[in-house]
């Protein structure tokens, strides 16, 4: 664990770094550069490297769309890795909390796209994915301030989809093969809508609850200060 425990910043016994903030910037900095951060970043960087290999040669020379597979696997696997540590050991930071979806975001949003652009994936499946994990991202943002919507399981089945499917097109399959990731495609869309109305239900429940709750305790508070007026 690369993260500075926060003991460790108050702790007694150490010689206060000088200036006081300079010494709490440092602590900050540090934290900043752990495993998952890490991994977050190398995604990142990997989504322009995917974009170049998957249109080498034109965008349909099989050798290249092997090295973009295994550009693109590297990214899938990171993406399960670092929300994991980040978790476990405590990792968790405000970089991480906005760069792990935007990379997320990134990598799948590069493939859909080249892969659209290149005839070989309908711009309806790119566009209904896109806008379902756009809009996701921004009915987050609407009721953080209530509370965090849990990814659930139909969440999880549908990235694994998602990356299975996404993945089995970027490899130049022919064949059955090819029969199959259409019908793995199909699941995916279908987890994609289904569990993205699922979201749009949990997050207007979450606000109705969130402002009930900052109504009642507007109420309580009103109460208490009314008999001292």
């Amino acid at each position: 664990m690369t993260g500075v425990p926060a003991s460790a910043a108050g702790g007694t016994g150490r010689t206060p770094a000088p200036g006081g903030k300079l010494g709490a910037a440092a602590v900050n900095q540090a934290s900043l550069w752990n495993i998952a951060n890490i991994l977050t970043m190398v995604r990142l960087v990997l989504v322009p490297g995917f974009v170049v290999l998957m249109l080498q040669d034109g965008g349909y020379d099989p050798a290249w769309r092997a090295w973009a597979w295994a550009a693109f696997a590297v990214a899938m696997i990171t993406d399960i890795f670092d929300g994991h540590l980040a978790r476990t050991y405590d990792l968790v930071t405000d970089f991480g909390k906005i760069a792990d979806p935007i990379a997320d975001k990134a990598i799948m949003g590069a493939a859909l796209v080249c892969l659209s652009s290149l005839g070989d994936l309908p711009w309806w499946v790119t566009g209904a994915i896109l806008f379902r994990e756009l809009g996701i991202t921004l009915l987050r943002f609407w009721v953080i301030r209530h509370g965090v919507i849990p990814a659930s399981r139909g969440g999880k089945l549908k990235t694994l989809a998602q990356g299975t499917a996404t993945g089995m097109y970027v490899l130049a399959l022919t064949g059955p093969l090819a029969t199959l990731r259409f019908w793995v495609m199909a699941v995916a869309v279908v987890l994609t809508l289904v569990t993205g109305l699922d979201y749009v239900r949990q997050a207007v429940v979450l606000r109705r609850q969130g402002l009930a709750a900052e109504r009642a305790e507007r109420a309580a508070e009103a109460a208490v200060e009314g008999p001292g007026r």
